[in-house]
This record gives structure tokens, sequence and C-alpha cells, in this order.
């Protein structure tokens, strides 16, 4: 069998059991079974493939078949030209998250001295990772209610050289504590940011088999209009804001009018809703009431 009937044979199988892009996944699971990336792809497609690059490709498209994740397969999700380390106890970085950090990584340019940043719900650190390896910041806090999440946040900024220029913590949201036991809740930043769960609890259940069945429900459940979370933030993260402070959410597509009036029926001043790449709501911020 060459590497060409092996990979179509491969997308056929995906495409069977309704897997989003295919072809990508057979490109990427080939090369994880020992076979060419796809670069590299044409230049051998017609030769012969080994007996075990067919053994490992068969088993990770049976997988994916069953519509694990691709990144649970691969053990990593790729973020912003980062790779970071993945599995059922965090959500895996999306693009639609790029966002969120172009918007925080401009506005801290706005400060007059390198301003300090709280990333709350980090998961994997995705945000975290990227703002202190990308950013100019006095301190880069990341927060998570989950330990497990904690742990693997911990791990990708060490895989990716800013373990050093982090603070962790675990709890809800500013209930959160350090490992020295400091309360998040005694201190005050120049920004907080937040990639919160916020789809509706009803909606769960239509999501992708990739999304609802391995995704972390904590990391998805934003209440049953999908706005408990932006709640939370509004009445509290202000006390937790210095003068000038600012915040900044990933919000769901169809979310922006909704967030908007509830954080400036709680006294939060020029609120703004930003699109991503695709033309959707993406980011809210506000500055400190």
């Amino acid at each position: 069998m060459t590497f060409d009937e092996l990979l179509k044979e491969g997308v056929t199988r995906l495409q069977a059991a309704g897997v989003p892009d295919a072809v990508y996944d057979a490109h990427a699971l080939m090369e994880a079974a020992g076979g060419p990336d796809r670069t590299h792809f044409p230049l051998v497609r017609g030769e012969e493939v080994s007996d075990g690059v067919i053994f490992m490709f068969d088993a990770y498209v049976g997988v994916r078949a069953n519509r694990i994740p691709l990144q649970h397969i691969l053990g990593e999700a790729w973020f912003r030209g980062l790779s970071f380390d993945v599995d059922e106890d965090v959500l895996i970085p999306r693009h639609d998250t790029e966002t969120l950090v172009e918007a925080v990584l401009r506005e801290a340019k706005t400060f007059p001295a390198a301003p300090s940043v709280l990333d709350l719900c980090t998961g994997s650190g995705c945000v975290a990772v990227c703002l202190a390896a990308e950013g100019d910041f006095a301190s880069v806090t990341a927060a998570d209610i989950s330990h497990e999440a904690v742990n693997i946040a911990r791990e990708n900024a060490a895989k990716n050289g800013v373990e050093e220029k982090i603070l962790f913590a675990e709890g809800d949201l500013f209930r959160a504590k350090t490992k020295s036991e400091k309360s998040l809740s005694r201190r005050s930043y120049d920004i907080i940011c937040a990639n919160p769960p916020y789809v509706p609890t009803a909606e769960i259940e239509e999501l992708e088999p990739e999304v609802r069945d391995h995704d972390p429900l904590l990391a998805l459940d934003g209440g049953a209009d999908g706005l408990d979370f932006y709640r939370r933030l509004a009445k509290e993260a202000g006390a937790h804001l210095n003068d000038g402070g600012e915040i900044l959410l990933e919000i769901g597509c169809e979310q922006g009018e909704a967030v908007m009036k509830i954080f400036a029926e709680a006294g939060w001043r020029d609120g703004r809703v930003e699109k991503d790449l695709a033309g959707r709501d993406r980011v809210f911020s506000a500055r400190k009431p």
C-alpha cells in the first residue's frame, strides 16, 4: 500500500464518522504514526508504506473516528505558535481566543508603565503563557478553580520557558490562592482577562462530540443563559483593578449586547465589543467603574 492509498483510506473513514476537517486530521495522524508530514507528503505519496506505519495510522484513525479530539490523540495543541499539553482536564485552545490575547497585548501598551495582568479561568494556560512570552508585563498571574488545570498550566509555562514569569493560583475567581496561601482577594491588577465558561447549559448537548464529551464541563457551562460568570465578574472584578484598570473577556459570538448591558448596569465605563476575524462578537472590554 502506498502513502497516497493509505491517506485516502483514512480520510474516507474519518469522513464516514462525521469528523470535521478529515483531510487535515488524516495528515496529522499520518505524521504521528511515523509517516511524512503534510509538506513532504507529495514527495513520497507513491512510495510503499511500512507495516509499522500502517498499523499505527490505522489505530489512530480508529480512535479519531470515535470522535476523540485530535489534540488528545497527539497530546498537544498549537496556539500562537506555541505547543500546549492538553487532556480532558482542560479546554483545548482555540484560534478564537487569539483575539483575546491580541486585545490584551494591545491594551497593555496604553499603560504608562508595564501593567500587571490576571488571567482567570486559565485552563491550559494558553492565554497567560502567550502574554508572558510576547508582552511586557510587570507581573502575570494565572488562576483556575481546577487543581488539574493549574498543574497543566504550570507545566505548559515550563514547556514554553515562561514558568518564572507567571504566578499560579487555585480557587474560585478572586478567592483563588497561591501555593504560599496568599489569596488573590488581597491583590489588585491593571488588567484582568478571562475566557470564562459561556455556553448555555441547554446548548451543551448540541455541541460537537469532541467538545461535549471531552472538554471539561466546568470550562463550558455558563449557566442557563451562558452569562453567569459575566454577572459575577461585573460585580466582583472592579474591587481588584487599579485605577484606570481594564477588564477584557472572551464572549460567545452572540453575547456582545447582553454582556455590554450587564457591565453597564454594574457601572463599568467605556464598554465595547471587538469582533474576531470571522466578524463575530469575541472580546468584551470595559474600564473600572
